[in-house]
Order: structure tokens, then C-alpha cells, then sequence
């Protein structure tokens, strides 16, 4: 089903049940308050990931802005480095980026910064598309009038929120860890892509066919890192879809 075709009370029916079955007890009034509201108003679908809950907190994401941008056939966005902020040596970034809805419109600007100190270690290197990225969506945030905030604009304490519901580190058959680089790689592959931790995990256990996460070799680990990167770049959509196909076990391996 192509969900940004989606009616929007039916999508709204779509969320409120995939919201349940993902964080269930956790929602509280205003919870579904606002998710109302981001699928009758905005037509952010949860199964694209176009939100998240965080901590409690609802997030739109890069995807979902620029998803909305594009029903609304917004006309352009232009981004530019704002130099005397910029320090590339030091990995310091700032960006202005404007959003034009129409072609009579005069644009609506936000800003975005990232340097060492604001963005997580797993992007380290990154800080000039963290920065663009920060800037684009706040100025989408604008044009559209977008409440919340969008989880690219997180800091550093808050932006790998999500990575704390990640399986404990794999080990091999003898013993030793699967060392931090697959871990971290595998933690960066699901807040690019705004994937569910736990269904990720138990999708693993399946492909590396253990019925423990632990039980799993480095090499096994490796594949299944390598195989959820590529699918997640060429086809983002279908592995959605197999994710969700776990979600009557969300509890994963142990």
C-alpha cells in the first residue's frame, strides 16, 4: 500500500494500531492526541517512519518532512553554508537553508549548526550533512507549521536515544565480542534510517538462525550488518515491511 495515498482517517487507524503494538502502556492521552493530529493534518504514516516516539516524545524525521514537502509539491529548497560560522578543521558546520512552497512564496529560512560536542561519536566526520540536514528541516518545520521537533535536530545526549533498546554486543563461537565497529555500524544503520531496534533484532536472530542474538557468530553479525544496509539504501520501503512482519514477537531473542 502506498501510504502517502493513504486516506487519512484510515491512516490514522493504521498508526493508532502499529503505535499500540510498538509502545502499547506507554502512550498517555497526549500521545494519541498528537498522533491524531500528525496523521489527519500532516499524514505522517509511523510504518514509513515518518515519526518516532522517543523517551516519551514524539519526533518527525528527515523522511517525513520531506515526504510532506513533496505531497504539498513545494517548489524548492535552497541551502547554503553560512562561512563565518563554519570552521571545517574542527568539523564545525552552519548551515541557512530556505523553503519555498510555492513560486510566489518568499520563503521561509531555518538554520542549522553540528560540530563534535552536538552530534553523536557515531556520526563523527559527518557534521557538514548533520548541519544541512538540521537547517533543511527546521526551515520545513517552518513552512509547514510543524510542532515538534524533528529528530536530526537532536543533540548529542538525545539523537542515539533510541540505540539504548539495542541487543547487548554478539559474541562467536569463542567467546570474544563482535567488537564495538559492528555494533556501532549496525546502531548508525538504524537512526539513518529511523528503524524499530527491536524488531531489527529479532529480524537478526531469524537471518542468522539462532535462537539467541548471542549465539550468533562475527561473521553471521557482519552479514546481516552488511544485508540490512543494502536493503535498507535500494529498498527502504520493503524492509519496513519485513520489520513489521515481527511485530507479534517484538520482544525479540533474549
Amino acid at each position: 500500500m502506498k501510504f502517502e495515498n493513504c486516506p487519512r482517517q484510515r491512516l490514522l487507524t493504521m498508526n493508532r494500531g502499529l503505535a499500540r503494538r510498538l509502545w502499547g502502556s506507554l502512550l498517555n492521552r497526549m500521545h494519541w492526541a498528537t498522533l491524531k493530529e500528525l496523521s489527519i493534518q500532516f499524514g505522517f504514516s509511523l510504518a514509513m517512519g515518518d515519526v518516532l516516539l522517543l523517551e516519551g516524545r514524539w519526533y518527525v524525521t528527515h523522511t517525513g518532512l520531506i515526504q510532506l514537502a513533496r505531497r504539498h509539491r513545494c517548489t524548492g529548497i535552497r541551502v547554503e553554508t553560512i562561512d563565518q560560522f563554519c570552521m571545517p578543521n574542527a568539523g564545525r558546520w552552519a548551515f541557512r537553508a530556505t523553503v519555498y512552497k510555492s513560486r510566489k512564496c518568499q520563503g521561509f529560512v531555518g538554520y542549522g549548526d553540528a560540530d563534535p560536542s552536538n552530534v553523536s561519536p557515531l556520526v563523527h566526520g559527518a557534521e557538514m550533512r548533520v548541519a544541512e540536514t538540521r537547517a533543511v528541516n527546521r526551515a520545513l518545520r517552518k513552512a509547514y507549521g510543524i510542532g515538534i521537533c524533528s529528530v536530526e535536530e537532536l543533540g548529542s545526549a538525545g539523537a542515539m536515544s533510541d540505540a539504548r533498546k539495542l541487543p547487548a554486543q554478539p559474541i562467536n563461537e569463542h567467546g570474544g565480542n563482535s567488537g564495538p565497529k559492528v555494533r556501532d555500524r549496525l546502531c548508525q544503520i538504524i537512526r539513518q534510517h529511523q528503524l524499530d531496534a527491536t524488531l531489527v533484532k529479532s529480524y537478526a536472530t531469524d537471518f542468522c538462525g539462532v535462537k539467541a542474538l548471542r549465539e550468533a557468530t562475527r561473521e553471521q553479525v557482519e552479514n546481516f550488518v552488511q544485508h540490512l544496509a543494502d536493503w535498507a539504501e535500494s529498498d527502504r520501503n520493503a524492509l519496513l515491511c519485513q520489520l513489521n512482519s515481527y511485530l507479534g514477537t517484538k520482544e525479540g531473542a533474549a
